[in-house]
């Protein structure tokens, strides 16, 4: 099964981290790569996925840590809100940095691996990756690009690599940290847990070669941004 030994972009904290945990309980093994260290024991590679020629040695370091991959989950995502005209265009760049070519990057050195091992990716998107939403071009953007690259990478891929996109709605993490309150859930806002969206990645990590899952949406259910 996939979730033998998992590698998880942005494990270090929010879905990432749910992931990391979820994978260790059904009795895997999963490494992190991050900027930030985790905080618990889990292994920990560090990448900065800015960079894309990073996403190679980090899956190369990854194996080391823990053997050959079994399956990759590409949750590492950020965000930079607020109307084009005063979003610093920098950061804007920076969310499909991250957000789009990190999960290109990590997908491109992950399909070899994975073909080899029989394994499984896992991309994150979002659903608004699916549903437009005003102050979030950069995030839309990205996410809307990562679903098109996931349906495109399962075509390509259909017999060699499982492919599932997961498309979540708001969780209960850091990620809406550090913004302007007009950015942030409200305080009657029905968020996620972020531990049991992981059991369904770990789900999906689950299945046996040749059954694919293709998408998964996961959100409250009463989901501002979906349908």
């Amino acid at each position: 099964m996939s979730f033998e030994r998992v590698a998880v972009t942005g494990g270090a904290s929010g879905l990432g981290a749910a992931v990391v945990r979820a994978v260790r309980k059904q009795g895997g093994t999963a490494v992190v790569l991050d900027r930030q260290r985790p905080s618990d024991e889990a292994g920990w590679v560090e990448v900065d996925l800015t960079d894309p020629a990073a996403a190679e040695p980090a899956l190369a370091a990854a194996e080391n840590e823990i053997g050959p991959l079994t399956g990759v989950v590409t949750a590492a995502g950020i965000d930079a809100c607020g109307r084009i005209e005063d979003v610093q265009i920098d950061d804007w760049a920076k969310v499909i940095s991250v957000n789009l070519i990190g999960t290109a990057a990590i997908a491109k050195a992950a399909v070899p691996r994975l073909e080899r091992s029989g394994g499984r990716l896992v991309t994150v998107a979002s659903t608004l990756g699916l549903r437009a939403l005003s102050d979030a071009t950069a995030y839309c953007a990205s996410k809307f690009g990562v679903v098109g690259f996931t349906r495109a990478l399962a075509v390509e891929t259909a017999g060699r690599v499982g492919v599932t996109m997961l498309v979540p709605g708001g969780m209960q993490t850091s990620f809406f940290d550090g913004r302007p309150d007009q950015y942030k859930p409200g305080p009657d806002a029905m968020l996620n847990d972020p531990d049991k969206v992981a059991e369904v990645v770990v789900y999906a990590l689950s299945q046996p070669r040749g059954v694919e899952i293709r998408e998964l949406v996961v959100c409250p259910s009463i989901e501002p941004s979906w349908p």
